[in-house]
């Protein structure tokens, strides 16, 4: 396993493969381990990093709050440390806004996105409801509860449910807390008409709940893509791996 320390931080990442780099980026409580699927196929075509954001999997935790920002900020040093200059960065579910971020305050870093299941803002009752429930399980003492809810529904294998509650239960309570309620209120749409950056956003063709975001940035990106994965919903990088991969890698090959 390989870490590097951040301002005090030791932070988890894995890299493998050569070519063009692409960054992962998980959502709360989850951990890079939700990509081994493009970590170990995507790395045969490209640099693939996969890293465990602050308190979450084997990161450990943060001392300061964690936001956007402060994420941005660690992969730019991951970036620096492994001598990339530049590169495409892939999020999942929140983590997509973070992707957002990257390219919005690091332009200089980045070659463009891939978003799946993104959003630029919370503005349905739906998935306030549901991201405000992560953060109050997280604060009441119930993130092994959540662990296990979240490790099970990204599951394709039990194998695969093996090895994303392993991780998941390590997660620090504060970290995954502040992650959700950051997600909550963070809101790109009014800047995302200055990206210029080439962008494919992937949705599940069932993932209905999430269809409006991605139209919603489809509509502000110029250079973007929208494309649906059929006979999946939300948990794309598990369920949907071959589809997925395939089209990152039409993507970024173009």
């Amino acid at each position: 396993m390989t870490y590097l320390k951040i301002k005090g931080v030791s932070l988890h990442y894995r890299i493998q493969g050569e070519g063009t780099p692409l960054i992962f980026i998980h959502p709360p409580v989850l951990s890079s381990a939700n990509f081994s699927y493009q970590f170990k196929e995507l790395s045969k075509h490209f640099t693939v990093i996969i890293f465990d954001i602050r308190g979450h999997g084997k990161s450990q935790p943060s001392p300061q709050p964690l936001t956007y920002s402060l994420i941005v900020e660690d992969m730019k040093e991951i970036m620096d440390h492994l001598n990339i200059e530049k590169a495409f960065v892939c999020g999942y579910s929140t983590g997509g806004s973070i992707a957002l971020e990257f390219l919005l305050t690091a332009p200089e870093r980045a070659l463009g996105a891939i978003l799946v299941g993104g959003i630029s803002e919370v503005n349905s009752r739906w998935l306030k409801n549901q991201i405000s429930l992560g953060a109050t399980l997280a604060s009441s003492g119930a993130l092994s509860t959540l662990a296990y809810a979240i490790s099970w529904s990204n599951s394709d294998t039990m194998a695969t449910f093996r090895e994303l509650l392993k991780d998941a239960k390590k997660a620090d309570t504060k970290n995954v807390e502040e992650y959700y309620r950051y997600s909550l209120t963070y809101n790109c749409t009014n800047q995302l008409s200055t990206i210029s950056f080439p962008i494919l956003l992937v949705y599940g063709a069932a993932d209905k709940h999430f269809h409006s975001y991605g139209k919603l940035i489809h509509k502000h990106i110029t250079n973007s893509e929208f494309v649906f994965i059929s006979n999946v919903k939300h948990q794309i990088p598990t369920k949907a791996h071959d589809e997925l991969n395939r089209l990152i890698t039409k993507f970024v090959r173009y």
